[in-house]
């Protein structure tokens, strides 16, 4: 019974996300990040509520999930802030019909939207970002600075810049990333520690 449940719940996610994607040339994307606190398969992720929690699930290697700054009302405009260990996990962090894409999906979307240089731009809100930094959202993707944890608990850059998770390992220690920021109109894809807390944003299977 609690199987057909979340499967039914899963559904009804993958349904009601349809009105929330945006086709950008092949790629279908959800246009808004993450924001789960369960696997796939029902699973429940561990929510790491102080800086504690956070660096003993990084030092386990355990998936983990937090708010920016710990503070719920962050979770509804930006999502949560996941774990490199949340988005590999064999249970799965995406909805059914989606995934988190690869480091080679992210630079399909990038290369599209005209390479490193002119991608950022077309990526960003059009408000939201510091320094006068929004973007045009020509693309639909609707990026958002939704900030980072360090892999210490230690929150930052909020409102400064977006950081999403690929599912692309890059050695033991880190994994591959997209960065978008309020100081250009680029795109940086590069890696850093599974251990830090950064957005994840889907794309359709």
């Amino acid at each position: 019974m609690k199987r057909l449940i979340v499967l039914i719940a899963a559904s009804v996610f993958a349904l009601q996300s349809i009105a929330q994607t945006v086709t950008i040339g092949t790629q279908v994307w959800m246009t808004k990040n993450l924001d789960v606190s369960t696997f796939r398969n029902g699973d429940p992720i561990p929510q790491a509520k102080t800086d504690e929690e956070w660096v003993k699930a990084g030092d386990n290697k355990q998936p983990a999930w937090c708010y920016y700054e710990n503070d719920p009302a962050n979770g509804a405009k930006y999502g949560k802030l996941y774990n490199w260990y949340a988005v590999s996990d064999s249970r799965g962090l995406a909805p059914v019909g989606y995934h988190v894409p690869s480091d080679a999906e992210w630079e399909k979307l990038v290369d599209y939207l005209g390479g490193e240089g002119k991608a950022g731009d077309k990526m960003k809100s059009k408000q939201g970002w510091a320094e006068d930094g929004n973007g045009t959202n020509s693309s639909g993707f609707s990026g958002l600075p939704g900030g980072a944890r360090g892999s210490n608990g230690t929150f930052f850059n909020f409102g400064k810049d977006g950081y999403w998770w690929s599912c692309t390992g890059s050695n033991t220690y880190d994994a591959w990333l997209c960065l978008l920021s309020c100081s250009n109109g680029n795109v940086l894809r590069y890696y850093s520690n599974k251990e830090k807390g950064f957005s994840v944003r889907c794309l359709r299977d």
